[in-house]
Order: C-alpha cells, then sequence, then structure tokens
C-alpha cells in the first residue's frame, strides 16, 4: 500500500467563518512543520504549486504587480483566471485573487515552523467544501515539504476521496450550514 493509499484526513480543525450580509470569508489556519520560507516558496512557485494547489499558475505568485494565469485544475471545463498579484511581502503575507475569490496567505514563525493562514472569500453554499478542499491541500502540501509527497488530490478526485465526503459534513456542521451534495442535485448523507 503507497502512502497516498494509507492516508486519512484528520478531523475538521483550524477553521471558521466570517459573515457580512451575503459575503462568507473562509479561514484555515495550519501549523506547518517547515519554515515561512519553506511554505512561502510552496506558495508562490509553480513548480510547487502543481503538486499541491488546486490550480497551476504560468509564472511566480511572489512579486507585487506580477500577472499570472491561473489555471483550476479538474474543473469539468477548461477555467483559467488572470490575476495580478496584490501584496507580496515575503515570507508573510501573498494577496491575489483566484477565479473571483479573494486569497490572502499570512505566515508566521511558530516553534520552528510556520504557522499558515488562508483567507478567502467563498459563496456561502460551497463554503464547508471548500474548507475540506483546502484542508486536504494543506495535508498534501505538508507531506510534499517533508519529503514524503502522495500527489495532488483536488476537484473530482478529492470529491471521490472519502475523507473529503467526511471532511464536508464536519465543516458543514461546525460553520452552522446544510451539507452540501455533490454534485448539487445529489442526495444528502
Amino acid at each position: 500500500m503507497t502512502d497516498r493509499e494509507r492516508y486519512t484526513p484528520g478531523p475538521a480543525r483550524g477553521a471558521q467563518v466570517r459573515k457580512d450580509g451575503e459575503k462568507w470569508t473562509l479561514i484555515l489556519v495550519r501549523e506547518l512543520r517547515h519554515s515561512p520560507e519553506k511554505v512561502w516558496q510552496a506558495l508562490t512557485d509553480p513548480a510547487h504549486l502543481r503538486e499541491w494547489a488546486p490550480f497551476d499558475a504560468d509564472g511566480s505568485l511572489g512579486t507585487v504587480g506580477t500577472t499570472v494565469k491561473l489555471t483550476t485544475v479538474g474543473a469539468p471545463a477548461p477555467h483559467v483566471s488572470e490575476t495580478r498579484v496584490t501584496r507580496a511581502e515575503a515570507p508573510e503575507v501573498l494577496e491575489y485573487n483566484w477565479g473571483g475569490h479573494d486569497m490572502r496567505w499570512e505566515l508566521e514563525a511558530l516553534d520552528g515552523g510556520t504557522r499558515l493562514t488562508l483567507w478567502t472569500n467563498i459563496g456561502r453554499r460551497f463554503i464547508s467544501m471548500g474548507a475540506a478542499g483546502w484542508h486536504i491541500c494543506f495535508d498534501v502540501l505538508d507531506r510534499l515539504l517533508s519529503g514524503t509527497p502522495i500527489g495532488r488530490m483536488v476537484a473530482g478526485e478529492a470529491l471521490k476521496f472519502g475523507g473529503w465526503q467526511r471532511l464536508n459534513a464536519e465543516y458543514a456542521k461546525q460553520f452552522g450550514v446544510e451539507t452540501p451534495g455533490w454534485p448539487p442535485n445529489a442526495p444528502k448523507r
């Protein structure tokens, strides 16, 4: 059995939602055992992003003012969005917009590692699904940086993954929202 086959995500944790009328912001926090510099590289370097993120980048996200095309991985139809990096203060803060969603990454040095915080606006009906997806992405990122990569798990592949279904339900309960099914008309479990 491979490391990927043995992988099971832990319980839903380190997430919260901020609501401002119809605008919902997902905030995910994860403590990683890697330096802020190493995590920064994984957040900005296209080669690293291809190993864990739900999108590919055609250039580095590490410089303010840079315009980069982000291609969503595994989407039913190709979805490419052009983004401009609006803030890049290595290795502490990174901001850009991905497909209409503001993304803010904060990195804080913590006991030889990094507290990574992601702030992203997301539609209410997708908030638990987004939390589940990013949870798995963060697990994949942690293993990549530890030198034991298990490969990117995003989009349709993540949806079929049993751990994702459980996380989706756990986050929905934490956030006080109905567990969404996928596809949208799928029966609720």
